[in-house]
């Protein structure tokens, strides 16, 4: 009797599989008919980084000589260490938009691209990713705020 409710529980586990298998394969062919199997995920941030443009034509990247000239002052200042102009400059950057590429907190430090004529400091920024400040694994740059990154490539 022991052998028979064990072999009948089997049976109905791989029933259980079999459909749940079907199941599966039914939802992948009606996506791959409807919307394609891109649609079953959605591109993470590094995905979406890499590409050569965002949707609108905005490349995803910049050179240090593209920059403007702010800008390529401040990537100088960065591997000497500074000085800098502002008081945020080096502070530690959250990522809270999630736009860059997820890390542990303190990986990210922000810096001030000065805006010529502005009474404040602006939008423009460079957020550089690294264990050391000095010398950054990676680095962004953003003339909105946050609301998008380049990347900055040498």
């Amino acid at each position: 009797m022991r052998h028979t409710a064990r072999h009948s529980h089997l049976k109905r586990l791989s029933r259980l599989g079999a459909a749940g298998l079907l199941a599966v394969i039914a939802a992948l062919g009606s996506l791959a008919v409807w919307g394609g199997l891109g649609a079953l995920t959605a591109p993470s941030a590094l995905q979406a980084r890499t590409a050569q443009a965002d949707v609108s034509g905005v490349p995803l990247s910049i050179s240090v000589e593209q920059l403007p000239p702010q800008g390529r002052q401040v990537m100088t200042l960065i591997y000497r260490g500074g000085p800098f102009q502002y008081e945020k400059d080096g502070v530690v950057f959250g990522n809270r938009e999630r736009l860059l590429p997820g890390s542990a907190r303190g990986y990210y430090r922000e810096y001030t691209v000065r805006t010529p004529n502005g009474r404040s400091r602006g939008a423009r920024r460079i957020v550089c990713g690294g264990l050391q400040p000095v010398a950054p694994d990676i680095c962004y740059y953003t003339e909105d705020h946050y609301a998008s990154f380049r990347k900055i490539v040498q």
